[in-house]
């Protein structure tokens, strides 16, 4: 990218958030602003309209999760949400990316996977870690409305392929993962990923996986 990217970052921890700006305008990444709380961060993020906001799960006065939805409801908004949890298990964890969260990143990350997350969801890609995408998904799409693929919109229009693949998704599989599975170019796989997401009408990867256990087309605990 060639533009600055411009993050917010909210924790209720002061130490965290000083930690969160270190390391990230070490990088050229512009810290446009801080908030320690859920409601603190609807409103400096409406103030300023980040690329990304660094969003703190467990927060008093209003969590991550609450404020990751109402902001996911302003449709003029595209700043990205990046989920932060001290725990990869964290229950509020799969509620935030069911609202809208385009992923998340465990509070003892590195400095560098930091960096290369914002980067990552500045971009416009979803960062789920394949490594626990089944583990985390799985566990909490079981408390989840399972329906079937008939009853949500979208289902009905993906090619056989197109579902291999979204099921490759959702199983934590990578674009070059899938590409190797079905021997087809990562470019092919791109594509179909695309057009999953177009017809689902979901905003990205992540949205696409939850999608996928909640029409029962995948399931906790799938291979």
């Amino acid at each position: 990218m060639t533009d600055t990217i411009r993050v917010v970052v909210v924790d209720d921890q002061a130490l965290m958030r000083t930690g969160f700006r270190m390391i990230l305008e070490s990088a050229g990444i512009d810290v446009v602003a801080e908030a320690e709380n859920g409601r603190e961060a609807i409103e400096t993020v409406t103030r300023h309209r980040p690329d990304v906001v660094l969003m703190d799960i467990r927060m008093p006065e209003l969590d991550g999760v609450a404020a990751t939805e109402r902001l996911m409801t302003d449709d003029s908004l595209e700043t990205r949400i990046l989920i932060l949890t001290t725990f990869d298990l964290d229950e509020y964890v799969f509620a935030a990316l069911r609202a809208g969260a385009a992923g998340f990143l465990l509070k003892d990350t590195p400095p560098e996977a930091l960096i290369d997350a914002v980067q990552v969801i500045a971009a416009g890609d979803a960062l789920l870690a394949p490594s626990i995408t089944k583990r985390l998904i799985g566990e909490f799409a079981k408390g989840a409305t399972v329906g079937s693929p008939a009853d949500l919109p979208g289902f009905a229009d993906l090619t056989e392929r197109e579902t291999e693949v979204l099921v490759a998704m959702a199983g934590g599989m990578s674009n070059a993962e899938i590409a190797e599975s079905l021997f087809v170019g990562e470019t092919t796989v791109k594509t179909h990923v695309g057009r999953v997401l177009m017809k689902l009408g979901v905003r990205d990867r992540v949205q696409a996986v939850v999608a996928a256990y909640e029409s029962g087309l995948v399931t906790p605990g799938q291979s």
